[in-house]
């Protein structure tokens, strides 16, 4: 297959979509960010990588952070945390406080951002930071030391971070949240705050593709363990419209507000899109005609 082309071919056949959609405007940092911009890379297994458009320009990492988050805490003990968060899809908003009265203070899945509180503070239980520990999984994955965090980003959302202090309170109470609050919240914004690139993120995403491999081969996590990643990802990762991104995309796949998506293709390669206009369920428009575009183009799905 001709990589390159393939992802000329997308580019063209999408233009209509770029631009298209809101960018996440409730963060004052991403509200500047120019909705007509689109990039996207493919990382085979092999670690080769290909891209087009503005794939190698860093944007927002956001909630596509949530992955390496849950790929270190598996990492580290992988059954307790299953204990404080569960694994089905909420059918809610990312940020609702209705569903997690409802169940108790037991998050519905760890992308939403009442469980990603949670492996954030399952993280730091066993790691000095855990959005140091994000950013240096990241860093080497992709072979990028230089990336780093967005402090305006960062500063931003932390200045508009009122719903986040209250899911974490709201854990608090319910015995869920074991450290404080406001350092928890802190390492969980920052990590959201991490600015990279297509080519660095569907680099740093291979080893969901690779059963668990990291770059130098050695095993971050089991087949097994790889496998529910993948599987919550298909399943929840794209906040309430996993359902339609399944039917259209066919692959796991997690989204992030800064309009970035990290998608799977098992025993294959990963793919990062980025395109800032998003849709009302909070997903890149751009990004998702890309991807769609590539599973029909290629076959490449796990259905």
């Amino acid at each position: 297959m001709d990589i390159d082309r393939l992802l000329s071919q997308i580019r063209t056949e999408i233009q209509p979509q770029i631009g298209r959609g809101r960018v996440a405007d409730y963060i004052p940092a991403l509200a500047e960010v120019a909705p007509d911009q689109f990039g996207m890379a493919i990382a085979l297994a092999t670690g080769e990588c290909h891209g087009v458009g503005d794939w190698l320009k860093p944007f927002s990492l956001q909630s596509i952070s949530k992955i390496f988050s849950l790929a270190l805490a598996l990492a580290e003990n992988e059954e307790s945390i299953w204990t404080r968060v569960g694994r089905e899809p909420s059918g809610n908003a990312f940020n609702s406080l209705v569903q997690l009265e409802y169940e108790n203070g037991i998050p519905r899945n760890p992308f939403i951002n009442a469980g990603a509180l949670v492996v954030t503070d399952h993280l730091s239980g066993v790691v000095d930071c855990a959005a140091d520990a994000v950013l240096q999984l990241l860093r080497i994955e992709s072979g990028n030391p230089d990336i780093g965090y967005d402090l305006q980003v960062a500063e931003s959302e932390t200045a508009h971070a009122d719903r986040t202090l209250a899911l974490a309170h709201f854990l608090a109470s319910y015995g869920n949240l074991r450290g404080d609050v406001p350092t928890v919240v802190d390492e969980y914004v920052r990590q959201c705050a991490i600015a990279i690139s297509c080519r660095d993120l569907a680099l740093a995403g291979l080893f969901l593709a690779r059963h668990g491999l990291r770059r130098d081969g050695s095993r971050m996590l089991s087949p097994s363990q790889t496998k529910r990643i993948n599987a919550v990802m298909l399943t929840c990762g794209t906040y309430d419209a996993a359902g339609e991104f399944a039917y259209r995309v066919g692959l796991p796949g997690k989204s992030g507000v800064g309009g970035g998506i990290l998608a799977t293709v098992p025993g294959r390669c990963s793919i990062a899109v980025w395109g800032p206009g998003l849709d009302n369920r909070g997903n890149s428009v751009a990004g998702v005609a890309a991807l769609d575009r590539f599973t029909t183009l290629t076959g490449w799905s796990v259905f």
